[in-house]
């Protein structure tokens, strides 16, 4: 859909303030109530979903240009997608995030794009990653584990490592963990090395829509071409590329996340544990493996009103709110391994807070990317949890800089390395 199409629904937002806070219903306390960090963050109406929506219908009528100012509102957003399901789950049945994504798309095509998320498209249209590193170096990540490459022998399953695990050696032990865990297990697994690219989703949710189509494009006839039946990722942002935007652009391959892998596994008896861990944990979900982890349902229909004044959609329009993401995975996975205590944070599952990592925030606005995963953090010390565990290559970043930085005791870990502990 083109921005104009959302027009009559921008109209309609009542600004009822539900994009600020998670939905009433959830909320324990006042310190952990708020559901945006954009609007958290900078105190102003127009950060949050219902102003978005203002400044888009005044953009859509002439009223409002391109200015400095409203790139800040456009661009600090997180597209972490939880105004949309407090929109969903608290009144009404709007997209706020598809409409951040059009008008993103739009300031695109009007050359209204951010100078920091050129870089890494440049990056990206160079050498097929965000992290401007050389195409050549994707698979040395996966030096020494002896697996099959996809391109050069017949394997069942590709595993997909992502931009950040392939360029980031702090986190390389989370793929060849991953990989491990599952040769190990007799999974008949391959990668595709080098010529493995970008998921081009990161970059959609900037507002480059091409790129997506273009390395979507590619990497579906890639796993065509290798006769790959499955997808395990790790990375939570290519899993959401994979379940959500690869199948409208013709996508059929069941894609898995690693914890849903490793949960099947664990079902099969192929992976026992052996060690007991007395650490006391708590769980982050990844914006893309949850409230954005739901998978595509197609849909092709048009908006109506009944009685001349109630909206609705003809067919039903598929609801996205959140609560279809991949939730009780990592949660069985951590309850299965001994001596692992799991207490859950206030805000958890559709309703949890971002790390900070998403929507190209980190580079454009890194000082808010690190007051959002500080939050976080924050609410991860009130558990009392020594450590705190999650499922994305970003969250895991975002999390670790920001431990760094405010000198926390917290330790930040990857699901799949403490199940190699317990084994």
């Amino acid at each position: 859909m083109a921005l104009e199409d959302y027009k009559n629904m921008v109209a309609r937002c009542a600004r009822c303030s539900y994009c600020k806070w998670i939905p009433f219903a959830n909320v324990q306390n006042w310190r952990f109530a708020k559901g945006c960090p954009s609007v958290e963050y900078n105190k102003f109406q127009s950060f949050a979903a219902g102003g978005r929506l203002a400044a888009t219908l005044s953009f859509l009528e002439g009223r409002s240009s391109c200015t400095e100012g409203f790139q800040k509102i456009v661009y600090s957003c997180l597209m972490d997608g939880m105004c949309d399901v407090a929109c969903k789950v608290g009144r009404y049945n709007m997209e706020p995030l598809e409409v951040m994504r059009e008008l993103r798309y739009r300031m695109v095509e009007l050359g209204q794009y951010m100078p920091e998320h050129a870089i890494l498209v440049d990056s990206l249209r160079q050498n097929d990653n965000t992290m401007c590193e050389p195409k050549a170096n994707r698979g040395q990540w996966a030096e020494g584990l002896d697996v099959k490459n996809v391109t050069a022998e017949q394997c069942d399953v590709v595993f997909h490592a992502g931009c950040r695990y392939s360029y980031d050696k702090d986190l390389w032990n989370v793929p060849r963990t991953a990989v491990s865990l599952l040769k190990k297990a007799g999974v008949n697994i391959g990668i595709m090395g080098k010529d493995e690219t970008c998921c081009g989703g990161r970059v959609n949710d900037m507002g480059f829509a091409g790129e997506l189509t273009k390395y979507a494009e590619s990497t579906i006839q890639a796993w065509k071409s290798a006769g790959v039946k499955e997808v395990v990722t790790s990375c939570a942002d290519c899993f959401h590329s994979f379940i959500r935007l690869y199948p409208a652009l013709g996508s059929k391959i069941k894609v898995y996340h690693t914890v849903e892998y490793i949960e099947k596994l664990i079902k099969e008896g192929k992976i026992k544990f052996s060690k007991e861990i007395p650490m006391t944990v708590t769980y982050h979900d990844p914006c893309h493996l949850g409230r954005r982890g739901e998978s595509y349902i197609p849909w092709n229909g048009k908006e109506i009103k009944m009685r001349g004044q109630i909206i609705c959609y003809d067919p039903p329009k598929p609801r996205y709110s959140g609560s279809r993401g991949v939730y009780e995975a990592p949660r069985n996975v951590l309850k299965s391994i001994p001596g692992v205590e799991l207490i859950e944070m206030t805000r958890i599952r559709e309703y949890a807070w971002c790390c900070g990592a998403g929507g190209g925030v980190p580079e454009a606005y890194p000082d808010f990317s690190s007051w959002v995963a500080g939050e976080r953090i924050a609410e991860a010390n009130s558990t009392g949890a020594n450590m705190l565990v999650t499922a994305c290559s970003r969250c895991e970043r975002n999390f670790k800089d920001a431990v760094e930085k405010n000198h926390e005791k917290i330790k930040v870990m990857d699901i799949v390395e403490l199940v190699q502990q317990a084994i």
